[in-house]
């Protein structure tokens, strides 16, 4: 607690030992407020992907599609059987045929609308939704294969798992740039307190011709370069809160890149970026601060 007092309230006499402006003040500002605002974005694209992946996860999980490819008089008769069959199953929640309408929708974005289906090959689609406990998907396929010789289930599987861990790997990608942009941080302050105290050289021989002690004088330092790098990383975090806010909200029709906002509590997580800014900048001065201190003795 002593120590933090120290950083927050500082000393009047150490604090001329750096520079209230110049190009290291500037740099300093201007990474943490840059390197924050990114910080925000990459965190709503972790979490964002992160929902992404629970979603069709669990979406895809509970979804089936039942395909009946029979010729046009039987595919009523065979429709009709399988929603029976399908009603029979335990573990499956709800069986609905789509209608024309439905089916033509889906086909619109490649063929157009207006698809006449009566005139084309296309199989009846029966949408499958599981429930809690599950069903089992071999043995539905082994009894539709028997009873229904039209009929294809496809439970999503090859089509959920690499979406998935696409998602997933985005989450990834997310969490490993915040990490790179905290150490990118800490090497630019690292950098522009070596500078400050380069330039300063003169001043700290004389302190320590007047009996100032290395703690002393690198305090001065830690503080300027602390406070620093926490006001540019508050202005930065709130740059960025302020540009993901205005983002689309999330919707089917803009798929995943209309979903990139914070939801919640989860409006919090940013503010944590400045104090964390702070620390980086506190350790990586402190560093840097010894080291040069040791070469000037």
């Amino acid at each position: 607690m002593n120590a933090l007092r120290k950083l927050i309230i500082g000393d009047a006499q150490a604090d001329r030992v750096v520079p209230p402006s110049g190009f290291t003040a500037q740099l300093t500002l201007f990474v943490s407020g840059a390197m924050a605002f990114l910080c925000v974005f990459a965190l709503a694209l972790s979490l964002a992907s992160g929902r992404v992946a629970t979603r069709w996860s669990d979406e895809l999980a509970r979804a089936a599609t039942l395909r009946i490819n029979a010729p046009a008089e039987q595919r009523d008769a065979q429709t009709q059987a399988a929603l029976e069959i399908l009603r029979q199953t335990p573990g499956v929640a709800k069986a609905r045929a789509l209608t024309q309408e439905e089916q033509a929708a889906l086909l619109a974005p490649w063929f157009g609308a207006g698809i006449p289906l009566d005139t084309l090959p296309v199989p009846q689609l029966i949408e499958v939704t599981e429930d809690d406990p599950g069903y089992d998907a071999q043995g539905l396929r082994l009894r539709l294969q028997a009873e229904v010789p039209g009929a294809v289930l496809d439970d999503h599987a090859r089509w959920r798992r690499p979406l998935v861990e696409a998602a997933i790997a985005l989450r990834r990608l997310g969490v490993v740039s915040i990490l790179l942009i905290g150490g990118a941080m800490a090497a630019m302050i690292t950098l522009a307190a070596n500078a400050a105290l380069a330039a300063n050289a003169q001043v700290i021989e004389v302190l320590r011709l007047v009996g100032a002690q290395d703690s002393y004088i690198a305090q001065a330092f830690v503080r300027r370069f602390t406070l620093r790098a926490l006001t540019g990383a508050a202005v930065g975090v709130g740059l960025g809160m302020i540009g993901v806010w205005l983002m689309p909200a999330a919707s089917e029709e803009g798929g995943f890149l209309t979903g990139l906002g914070f939801q919640s509590w989860r409006w919090l997580l940013p503010l944590l970026i400045p104090p964390v800014a702070a620390t980086v900048a506190f350790a990586a001065t402190t560093r840097a601060a010894r080291k040069r201190l040791g070469e000037l003795a």
